[in-house]
C-alpha cells in the first residue's frame, strides 16, 4: 500500500524511518535470492513449514532491524514472537509455502490463531505468512485493524515492512478498515493435498453456541476466551449471514428482544458500529432506499451519520 501524502511527509521527516527505509532497499535483492534458494523443491517432499519460518527469520533480522535475539521461535504455541528488551511485540503465524494463497478465508483463519495465541501472551500485534505473503494487524477495539500486507516475492523492496520493524512496530497506523484485506482473493481455494488442508484449516476454535470463530464476530473482546465474542454476522465462510447481520445492527443501536449488548465497552463501540456498517455496505442495504430498506438500516444510516463514519 503507498502512503498517502501526509503518511509519507511525517515518515521522511523521522531519520528512524530514513535508516529503515535504506535497509530495506540494500538487503532486498539478498532476500529475495535466498528465499528462492530455500523454496526450491525438497528430496522428502512438501515443502514444510519451517522454511517459512527461515525465510521470516532472515526478513527480520536482515532486512529489518530486529536483532536475532529478538527472534523468537515456538513461544506458548506460537510460531514466532518478536521481542525486544523482554516486551513481547508480534506474533506471526507460518504456514506451508504458497498456502495461503492470497486468499481472504484462509488467511483470516490463520490469523484467529495468531490471535488467540497473542490475546494469550498479552500481545496486540498479529501477522501471518506462508514465505509468499505477509499480512499483519492491531487488535483493538473488539477486532483487527490493517497494519502491513506485503508480497516477499516482489522484486520492488516492501517499504510498508518499516511498520513491522523494531522502532515502527511501536507507532500507531490509522488506514480505513479493510483497506488492505480487500487485495486478497475471495475465491475459494481447494487444497492440492492434506498437508495443505491442514494449513488453510488452522488449529480453529468455535463459539461453543453458534458454532463460529471468532471472525464471524463484530466485536471480540479476547480470541481466546468465546465468552467475549458478540454479535456473530458473518458465515462461516466469511460471507454475510443476511439473518442475524440486521439483529446484530438493532442490537448495538438499539435493544433487541428487551436486552441491550453486554460486556462491548464504550470505546469499541464506533469500531463496531463500522464493521456492522462495511456489512450492510457489501450487502447492498446502505446506503439505505427510504422508501423500501428495513427500519433497522435507516437507523444505521443515522448512526453513521452522527458518528461521521463512512462505511
Amino acid at each position: 500500500m503507498v502512503p498517502n501524502g501526509t503518511e509519507h511527509d511525517e515518515l521522511e521527516g523521522l531519520a528512524g524511518y530514513r535508516r529503515c527505509r535504506d535497509q530495506i532497499r540494500n538487503a532486498w535483492p539478498g532476500f529475495l535470492a535466498r528465499r528462492a534458494e530455500r523454496l526450491q523443491p525438497h528430496l522428502f517432499g512438501n515443502t514444510p513449514e519451517k522454511i517459512t519460518e527461515t525465510i521470516l527469520e532472515d526478513l527480520f533480522t536482515n532486512v529489518l532491524d530486529w536483532p536475532l535475539s529478538g527472534f523468537n521461535p515456538q513461544v506458548n504455541f506460537a510460531d514466532i514472537v518478536l521481542s525486544d528488551l523482554s516486551i513481547r511485540w508480534l506474533v506471526v503465524e507460518a504456514k506451508r509455502p504458497n498456502s495461503l494463497a492470497r486468499n481472504r478465508p484462509v488467511v483470516e483463519r490463520a490469523i484467529d490463531q495468531a490471535a488467540r495465541y497473542a490475546d494469550e501472551q498479552h500481545v496486540k500485534k498479529v501477522a501471518v505468512s506462508d514465505g509468499l505473503m505477509l499480512y499483519a494487524a492491531n487488535i483493538e477495539n473488539g477486532g483487527l485493524r490493517d497494519r502491513v500486507f506485503v508480497s516477499l516475492a516482489a522484486e520492488e523492496p516492501q517499504l510498508d515492512l518499516w511498520w513491522l520493524s523494531l522502532h515502527g512496530i511501536e507507532r500507531p497506523r490509522e488506514i480505513p478498515h479493510g483497506a488492505l484485506a480487500q487485495q486478497l482473493s475471495t475465491e475459494p481455494v481447494v487444497p492440492t493435498n492434506a498437508a495443505d488442508a491442514g494449513a488453510a484449516d488452522g488449529d480453529g476454535l468455535l463459539h461453543p453456541k453458534y458454532r463460529l470463530p471468532a471472525r464471524c464476530f463484530a466485536y471480540v473482546g479476547n480470541y481466546a476466551d468465546t465468552g467475549t465474542w458478540k454479535l456473530p454476522y458473518l458465515k462461516e465462510d466469511g460471507t454475510i449471514d443476511a439473518k442475524r447481520l440486521p439483529k446484530a445492527v438493532q442490537c448495538i443501536l438499539t435493544n433487541y428482544r428487551g436486552s441491550r449488548v453486554r460486556g462491548i465497552p464504550e470505546q469499541s463501540i464506533r469500531d463496531v458500529v463500522t464493521r456492522l456498517a462495511n456489512a450492510a455496505t457489501r450487502a447492498g442495504h446502505l446506503p439505505p432506499d427510504i422508501s423500501n430498506s428495513a427500519q433497522v438500516y435507516l437507523r444505521l444510516a443515522e448512526a453513521l451519520e452522527q458518528l461521521e463514519i463512512t462505511p
